[in-house]
């Protein structure tokens, strides 16, 4: 194989014109209609631009594009929502591949099963299967792609339920670093398969996906609660207890943060700290007041918006929380427990945060995730019970970047210690190292090497959160 060089810049014009003949989608630069949305991204602080964008129609699109990229030595990246905050679907004057045109979506209600393109949104799917009154494991925010999710392994409201996301996942098809387009899944290259759940895009490029699918819906009962910041101590122990002992069906989030300043909140309220949790209820409806009663009896909310509604709207009221193209920087890790020490560290990184739009907060997860067996897919973690994150947020002309960058960093380092050693692949920043993504994976990394071997031993697939093959 030639070297990777990442650079375009060194190719023929003969060559490029190669490319465009081998495909049906079409290759963009710069300055070309659709140019600024295939390069746009999620987050900000890590834009950066490929030299060329090729929006594939089809796996034999993909597998010519993999094909040139891998003869010629260019850096290949893959964008489906281009919602990762390290920004890795982005191949510096490489080529990216823009899986936007790649959205088809098929939902068999008899057998539950969704086959989904791999430039399917997660709102594509949820409404899709919620036709239906089905639904598989995704993400919090409508915007996300469903691809990159999946491929990290995958959490969100359902993950209680259901498990991780791969925990649903059936069949890919996938395009690996030879060109060949290949099925993968529990009988058929079942190592590869083993390897896509949670193994990042490491193995080849996704052209369709095959999601069970689970009875969910169409109604839930969900939304925010939020007290004052001074009864924080009263509310995390709570949530320490509601979260312990809450049903599958029920999953609560924890939020320190400043409270916007939205319809639904009072306007003395703005900007003053509070603490909020963010509620799903997805059983049954004789069962909700029960589920919901040890919430309730915190009383005097200073924000409620509890109700039923759409599973749909569930899956989207978060998304004007993260909108795109604003500066994030993250550090997260998985705990296995909320103990006395770790509330503690939580309210006093909260208590010192001047960042109008930083959050301290938990992800509640266990349940039906910490029964499987720890290599039951490559996405390991089975015992994480809550995902930890100290978030930042600001606009790009945001003078104190640096200093929010300094307290999300001293944050982490303060409620490190209580954490499994490890984290959510899709959550790790581009200045995290190689330790980062060994350690996430655990027990379960060389055999991803070995496999990487067998399928990538040049690692063509590098724009990622990379597990290099042996040399």
């Amino acid at each position: 194989m030639t070297a990777i060089t990442n650079d375009i810049a060194n190719l023929t014009a003969e060559q490029l014109e190669e490319l465009d003949a081998r495909v049906d989608g079409p290759l963009l630069r710069a300055g070309d209609e659709g140019w600024d949305d295939a390069v746009l991204i999620w987050n900000g602080i890590v834009a950066r631009f490929p030299a060329l964008v090729l929006q594939p129609t089809s796996a034999d699109d993909v597998a010519a594009a993999v094909g040139f990229a891998r003869e010629h030595g260019v850096l290949l990246g893959i964008k489906g929502g281009g919602h990762n905050i390290a920004g890795t679907s982005i191949a510096e004057r490489g080529l990216t591949l823009d899986m936007s045109r790649m959205r088809e979506l098929t939902v068999d209600p008899e057998a539950r099963l969704a086959q989904v393109g791999p430039g399917c949104l997660l709102k594509d799917v949820d409404r899709a299967t919620q036709e239906h009154g089905l639904a598989t494991v995704l993400g919090f925010i409508s915007e996300v792609g469903v691809a990159g999710l999946t491929l990290g392994g995958g959490l969100g409201y359902l993950s209680r339920r259901f498990g991780w996301t791969v925990d649903n996942l059936e069949e890919v098809e996938i395009v690996t670093a030879d060109g060949e387009i290949r099925v993968a899944n529990r009988e058929q290259h079942a190592d590869l398969f083993w390897a896509v759940r949670g193994g990042g895009g490491n193995f080849g490029v996704v052209t369709r996906f095959t999601f069970r699918l689970h009875e969910v819906g169409p109604i839930v009962y969900g939304g925010l609660i939020a007290w004052p910041f001074e009864r924080v101590d009263e509310i995390l122990r709570a949530y320490r207890t509601i979260t312990t002992e809450s049903p599958a069906e029920l999953t609560v989030w924890m939020v320190l943060l400043h409270a916007p300043p939205l319809p639904f909140v009072p306007e003395e309220w703005h900007g003053r700290k509070i603490c909020a949790m963010v509620v799903c209820y997805s059983g049954d409806p004789d069962k909700m007041d029960e589920a919901l009663a040890p919430i309730r009896a915190l009383g005097a909310p200073v924000v409620e918006v509890l109700q039923e509604w759409p599973y749909t709207q569930q899956q989207s009221f978060l998304d004007e929380s993260e909108p795109k193209g604003a500066h994030y920087y993250w550090k997260t890790e998985y705990v296995s427990e909320l103990s006395d020490g770790l509330l503690a560290a939580v309210r006093d990184v909260f208590a010192e945060c001047q960042i109008p739009e930083a959050q301290v907060g938990f992800l509640q997860l266990g349940g039906v995730l910490n029964q499987h067996a720890e290599d039951d897919g490559a996405v390991g973690n089975r015992d994480a019970r809550y995902a930890l994150g100290v978030n930042g947020m600001w606009e790009a002309d945001e003078p104190n970047a640096d200093a929010f960058r300094q307290w999300v960093r001293d944050g982490w380092a303060r409620v490190r210690p209580f954490s499994t050693g490890r984290t959510y692949i899709n959550f790790q920043t581009a200045d995290e190292g190689e330790e980062r993504v060994r350690a996430t994976y655990g027990a379960n990394w060389d055999r991803l090497v070995r496999i990487k071997k067998t399928y990538d031993p040049d690692n063509l697939f590098r724009a990622n959160r990379n597990i290099q093959p042996p040399a």
